[in-house]
């Protein structure tokens, strides 16, 4: 049964908060660490300037920001292209739910204490939630 259009909206503008949290966040840990260090902020001239200053612990969340623009653009696209074609159904609205709460909790593991196994297995789970999204899209579409 096809639900109205904005059941996705929700679950997309919880993403933009995410990547909006995670955005402060990083520059929050980016300006302390400076900060602490007795770092210039112009020797962040290039991101590989600020890569070679901030090590690999500080710099999660600027790793998890830039996470935030890859597989979540397929996900604003798919909810995007779900909307056009009025093809919403409960499967699509609790993927996108599923796909944004593992999302947040994949980015409270990489901004935090940052255990790759933990990562990896709720990005897997997020991954799931997506491609289900867009296979189901796709075998409907043809």
């Amino acid at each position: 049964m096809n639900m109205p259009s904005a059941e996705l909206a929700l679950p997309m503008l919880g993403m933009m908060i995410l990547t909006l949290l995670v955005w402060v966040f990083m520059f929050i840990r980016r300006i302390s660490f400076a900060q602490s260090n007795n770092i210039d902020i112009e020797d962040f001239k290039t991101p590989a300037d600020t890569q070679a200053l901030i090590p690999g612990d500080e710099s999660a969340p600027s790793n998890n920001f830039q996470n935030l623009f890859e597989l979540p653009v397929l996900f604003y696209a798919i909810c995007l292209y779900l909307t056009v074609t009025m093809q919403v159904d409960s499967l699509y609205v609790n993927c996108a739910w599923a796909f944004l709460v593992l999302r947040a909790v994949h980015s409270l593991i990489h901004c935090s204490y940052n255990r790759v196994a933990h990562r990896f297995a709720v990005y897997i789970l997020s991954g799931v939630a997506l491609w289900i999204m867009v296979v189901r899209a796709f075998l409907s579409a043809v």
